[in-house]
């Protein structure tokens, strides 16, 4: 590249950088490109690009597309999905057809787990709150109907609440105002001015009382309401607080 002749001074200045030019690939004191920094830089954007998955084009051939699909890590069938199992119990298990629909959509294997595993952290909780609170309004209305009506209710069960307050230890009057059974057991037990459960129990009642809340805690307790289950929890609490006599 030619160099510029200052006329009044005498002096031979380089040319300035072209705007489309890099100041990378430009050398000031030559005034010129540096081929050798640009080449370098064209092997390493080569190199890269070499390593890149393309996406095929709309017109693709099938086989091409199925490539492209398996180095994105979907299986080759809905069914191919592998989720894992640690044991625990959770309220969403894989479902056919949504690992069709989510396959159908290109969803990889660590793509279609995820769904799963948001569903499990954010959408159970909701679903077990839902039944809690339906299987509540159903225990009410149970209870409503057996006492008369709803008004009826209300002021039966705040005095039943205040003699299990003075009468029962917490644990037991928790695991018995939370179903039908209980509710009447506890109404049963305030109507024959049956004497306080005793408050003190030993080493071995502690173990059961573990047991009792480990039961609360089950799904068949808390979400199935299952009876025959509800009813060894109430019955567990009724043995474990011995009747003073």
């Amino acid at each position: 590249m030619e160099q510029i002749v200052n006329i009044d001074s005498g002096e031979t200045t380089s040319p300035a950088r072209p705007e489309d030019v890099p100041e990378k690939f430009w050398d000031a004191d030559a005034g010129n490109v540096r081929v050798d920094a640009m080449a370098k830089s064209y092997r390493e954007l080569e190199k890269h690009m070499s390593g890149m998955v393309r996406l095929p084009d709309d017109d693709a051939p099938p086989e091409e597309r199925e490539r492209f699909l398996r180095r994105l890590g979907v299986p080759e069938s809905p069914d191919a999905y592998e989720f894992g199992d640690d044991g625990a119990e959770t309220a969403f298990s894989p479902d056919p057809d949504v690992n069709q629909r989510l396959h159908a959509a290109g969803f990889s294997n660590d793509q279609a787990k995820l769904v799963y595993n948001l569903a499990q952290e954010y959408v159970a909780p909701l679903v077990q709150q839902a039944a809690v609170e339906f299987e509540a309004e159903r225990q009410t209305e149970r209870l409503a109907k057996q006492f008369g009506g709803a008004d009826k209710w209300e002021q039966m069960s705040r005095q039943m609440l205040d003699w299990g307050k003075a009468n029962l230890p917490e644990p037991a009057l928790q695991a018995l105002s939370t179903t039908y059974e209980g509710c009447m057991a506890l109404h049963g037990m305030m109507q024959n001015s049956e004497p306080a459960l005793a408050r003190g129990h030993s080493a071995s009642d502690d173990a059961s009382m573990d047991q009792l809340k480990s039961m609360m805690r089950d799904p068949r307790y808390w979400r199935d309401r299952d009876p025959a289950f509800i009813r060894q929890v109430t019955e567990g609490f009724e043995r474990a607080y011995q009747r003073d006599v």
